[in-house]
């Protein structure tokens, strides 16, 4: 590709605008790729504008459906756009609903910024998977049961939604007899399917707070940066904590939700940063092995942190691309390392900017 007016690119969706910002704050262009009926966001709200200066947003591609992206006139109109794509979770999700990830990385003929082999992993259901990487890194998981009998304590069972087919349903419970239950309750309403019910994945409760550990690997400096992190936000889970006891009875036949509603930035206490670095530093390596180049860019380690004594970082799941979490850039490690607040946009656009200059753009694409 050209090394001259590149544009990061991205779907209208999850982390755009912070990807757009980014790509702002270090001199390059920014071309969001929307689907019809969510344009207004990008193309107006946000749309980089003069006198005064504001918004980020510099192009608009809106697409009736976001599956559209792998035709071919749409590769030819970002490949004319000397466009880098910066793949999110939302990319994924909707293109998933038609293609398979061999379709996907076929049919992207955009180059990627990150490793696109990797994005797989994130599914329970492909080989290779995220398992399979934290097994291989010797992290902490919570325990999987392969089946209903084996459940013997606390646990969450993980399974696609049956009517919203990018959401997962979750319930949780403690014995077979419990499990068996909430199931059924699931199955009637039809919040789930028993083809996703067979295939869903039940593993230990983790009994403490969440933390996002947002990562960053840069190939230009290669070294592991921790950008920041948070916690989540979701539905109906954060309403179901908040009920007084006095109402619980009231809300207890409601089986959870966990939509993802936002985020909410978080610090770790700085005595467990050392086991955090190890944490993603031992991922790095597996993620190397298992699919070369590994990782290149944002990832994150979603985990638990568990009662000790000594308190510790278990990994529940793994995000192998731009995390949807804009507000890491206000904890304070980015500006521990770089002297100010970056974002995660504005690193992938540093990266970028850096690679481009050293004539390494191969270093960080694929």
């Amino acid at each position: 590709m050209s090394m001259s007016d590149i544009a990061l690119c991205c779907i209208g969706s999850h982390s755009a605008l912070d990807v757009a910002a980014g790509a702002r704050a270090q001199g390059l262009r920014s071309l969001v790729v929307t689907a019809r009926g969510r344009e207004r966001t990008y193309a107006e709200h946000f749309r980089r504008k003069d006198a005064p200066p504001r918004g980020c947003v510099d192009d608009v591609l809106e697409l009736q459906d976001f599956t559209e992206i792998l035709d071919e006139a749409v590769q030819d109109r970002l490949l004319a756009e000397n466009a880098i794509f910066v793949p999110n979770r939302s990319f994924e999700v909707y293109l998933r609903q038609r293609f398979s990830y061999d379709e996907i990385e076929r049919g992207m003929r955009v180059p990627f910024f990150g490793n696109r082999h990797l994005l797989r992993a994130e599914e329970r259901d492909e080989a290779g998977n995220q398992y399979a990487l934290l097994e291989r890194a010797s992290i902490a998981h919570p325990r999987q049961f392969k089946n209903p009998d084996e459940i013997d304590r606390l646990v969450m069972v993980k399974a696609p939604h049956a009517r919203v087919s990018f959401e997962r349903a979750f319930f949780l419970c403690s014995t077979p007899s419990e499990y068996r239950k909430t199931a059924a309750q699931l199955l009637e309403e039809g919040t789930l399917a028993e083809e996703g019910l067979r295939g869903a994945v039940i593993e230990e409760y983790l009994l403490g707070p969440s933390i996002n550990l947002n990562f960053f690997f840069s190939p230009m400096l290669r070294e592991l940066e921790l950008l920041g992190t948070d916690t989540r936000r979701q539905t109906n889970l954060e309403g179901l904590r908040n009920v007084p006891p006095s109402a619980l009875e009231a809300v207890r036949a409601i089986p959870m939700r966990l939509e993802e509603a936002g985020h909410i930035a978080a610090t770790l206490t700085e005595s467990m940063l050392e086991a955090a670095f190890a944490m993603g530093e031992a991922f790095l390596r597996a993620a190397s092995e298992a699919r070369p180049p590994g990782v290149i860019g944002p990832f994150a380690l979603q985990c638990a942190i568990v009662a000790g004594p000594p308190k510790a970082l278990v990994c529940y799941d793994v995000s192998l691309r731009i995390p949807g979490s804009p507000g890491t850039r206000f904890t304070p490690y980015s500006a521990y390392r770089w002297g100010r607040d970056v974002s995660v946009g504005e690193r992938i656009a540093m990266e970028v900017v850096t690679a481009r200059d050293a004539n390494r753009l191969n270093d960080i694409l694929t």
